[in-house]
């Protein structure tokens, strides 16, 4: 990068953290850190819980995610507005009467200690293993991108975000969500504008779209139901509905976002203003994706988008065979990059004929690049065997590095580095009050004072902080960066939001029931997941979404059950 990428990167990020701690300054009560003061306006609450979702990985995956298998993904969004009307309208009001610090707090009210701590655990465990990724996902790339060692970028990352988190609490997180999400939304919209003025001068807005919908990357519903497709419009609008009431109804770091708000109503319109602009905003995110595709179909693209891994092949005992792939992508670029023209012309001629069969050629062409791409794969693993051969989050910073003007890419480095800060820094902070107040003041210290408690708090979000770092230090690349987040949260969410429709709707179960029925459904879901990886599900495979909806109604009918047993067991006794 040139020094003035350097200048806006570094400046951009220096801004942000000295802004968190001079907002925060006087944060130092167990309210103003853990609540913010409850003085959050609805803009600052919505823009706060945006931010929180919209991690580094946002915008590192979802681009090579639409490059890859098109805007598919966006059906994932599809049941977010719905889930933040319920809990709008069902959890919202029980949070703010019991005025509560922890949405886990409720479950002991609800049920008993056990279950409270059980699901404040299950909270740990998830949202521990996330912080870890949110470091490691940005910092394996970045590193790559810049030249630095994985554990600098790591430990950078983790720092400025430790600074400001532990400095200031709550209102230091959405005092500098705000700025990171003017970041992050304007730099991505540059960059979208600047790939659509990257194309070719005959080549104007209109046919990009041709381009792109004939190719397969306009894909943005599907109504087949398919149990085991991962996004389409029924898992979405069924299993996403269950992932986005467990996350933003049940899961501490959303939870403290809209706790901090002014009232009842500043915090509503706050999770509406989510519901309503999360989907344009991955829309966005998903069609700068589509349109780095369409770009690469007028310029030549690498076989293998990690820049590193690709000089390291030049020196390997492969480099020939690799150097031989790379020829033929090459010569298949050249062949796609006359049909893709003759589409374009075809496209200008209003010629419907022409155009359909330029676009059947146009992707058998592209079939042919992507075995040629799995091949180099193949190449890579067999003479680098601990490279990642998948290259997808790669995409999008690929084409910033290589295509995009001075100033612009520190602009989207910076975009990078704050997302990946405005997300950990809201888990940190969630994770530090769980444990000090589910745990720690619940089960440890009892009799401390106020500032006793920030204080733990405040080492608690530490902690955290550093263990995040040292995870994300010994993490390996998953499939795809969102799909690990998105799995995560799968295996362990569910449970939780069980936990918590029981406690709202089912009244006469107990804690002992919910309890033994969240274990035993925690068991069930992972068991499901195994099964799943191994292909041995048969018949009862199923994309990782819909685990959020088995899960959660199996917590509900085994709780019942076990509800019904221990009553019937009670009346024969009497």
């Amino acid at each position: 990068m040139s020094s003035i990428d350097w200048i806006v990167l570094f400046g951009t990020l220096i801004f942000i953290v000295s802004y968190g701690v001079w907002k925060s300054k006087g944060s130092n009560s167990m309210d103003s850190y853990i609540r913010g003061g409850n003085d959050s306006k609805w803009w600052t609450i919505g823009l706060s819980i945006m931010a929180t979702q919209a991690s580094a990985i946002t915008f590192l995956s979802t681009p090579g995610q639409a490059y890859t298998d098109g805007m598919r993904f966006i059906q994932f969004y599809f049941g977010l507005p719905l889930a933040m009307i319920i809990i709008s309208v069902f959890f919202l009001p029980i949070y703010y009467k019991l005025k509560v610090y922890t949405a886990y707090e409720y479950l002991e009210t609800r049920f008993d200690v056990k279950t409270r701590l059980l699901a404040a655990f299950i909270f740990l465990v998830q949202r521990g293993l996330a912080a870890g990724i949110t470091i490691y996902a940005p910092a394996i790339i970045l590193s790559s991108l810049l030249g630095w060692r994985l554990g600098y970028t790591t430990t950078i990352i983790g720092i400025l975000v430790i600074i400001y988190t532990v400095s200031g609490g709550t209102k230091a997180v959405s005092q500098t969500q705000k700025q990171q999400m003017a970041v992050m939304m304007g730099g991505m919209i540059v960059a979208g504008l600047l790939v659509i003025y990257s194309l070719p001068d005959n080549v104007g807005f209109v046919d990009a779209l041709h381009v792109a919908g004939k190719m397969g990357k306009l894909n943005v519903v599907n109504f087949e139901f398919d149990l085991s497709d991962r996004y389409n419009f029924w898992s979405g609008i069924t299993g996403a509905v269950f992932l986005f009431l467990s996350y933003f109804g049940t899961d501490q770091s959303q939870v403290q976002r809209y706790l901090s708000g002014k009232s009842l109503s500043e915090s509503r319109l706050g999770l509406m203003m989510n519901g309503l602009l999360k989907v344009p905003m991955q829309f966005v995110i998903l069609f700068i994706g589509a349109m780095v595709f369409v770009f690469y179909q007028f310029n030549q693209p690498p076989v293998f988008f990690n820049d590193t891994i690709r000089t390291e092949m030049a020196t390997s005992e492969k480099a020939a065979e690799f150097e031989k792939i790379e020829s033929q992508y090459q010569q298949s670029f050249d062949d796609k990059r006359l049909v893709v023209d003759e589409f374009v012309s075809a496209i200008h001629e209003g010629d419907e004929n022409q155009i359909d069969i330029k676009a059947n050629s146009l992707n058998e062409l592209q079939l042919k690049s992507e075995e040629l791409r799995s091949k180099a794969k193949a190449v890579i693993a067999t003479a680098l065997p601990d490279a990642e051969t998948n290259d997808k989050d790669y995409i999008f910073m690929n084409f910033v590095m290589n295509n995009l003007p001075v100033g612009i890419i520190g602009l989207l480095f910076a975009v990078i580095f704050s997302a990946a800060m405005s997300s950990t820094s809201s888990e940190l902070n969630a994770l530090g009050s769980t444990t000090t107040i589910d745990f720690y003041k619940r089960k440890l210290n009892q009799k401390g004072s106020d500032a006793h408690y920030t204080k733990s708090s405040k080492l608690f979000t530490l902690a955290w902080g550093i263990l995040a770092i040292i995870f994300a230090s010994y993490l390996s690349l998953f499939e795809n960066l969102i799909q690990a987040v998105n799995l995560i949260g799968s295996l362990f969410y569910p449970i939780v939001l069980g936990i918590f429709i029981v406690a709202f709707f089912v009244k006469y179960v107990k804690g002992n029931a919910v309890f033994i029925a969240a274990l035993i459904s925690q068991g069930l879901i992972i068991y499901t997941h195994y099964l799943n990886v191994e292909g041995a599900a048969g018949l009862f495979t199923m994309g990782f979404l819909w685990y959020n909806a088995f899960g959660c109604l199996l917590v509900v009918f085994i709780s019942c059950l076990i509800q019904f047993i221990l009553g019937s067991s009670k009346k024969k006794e009497a």
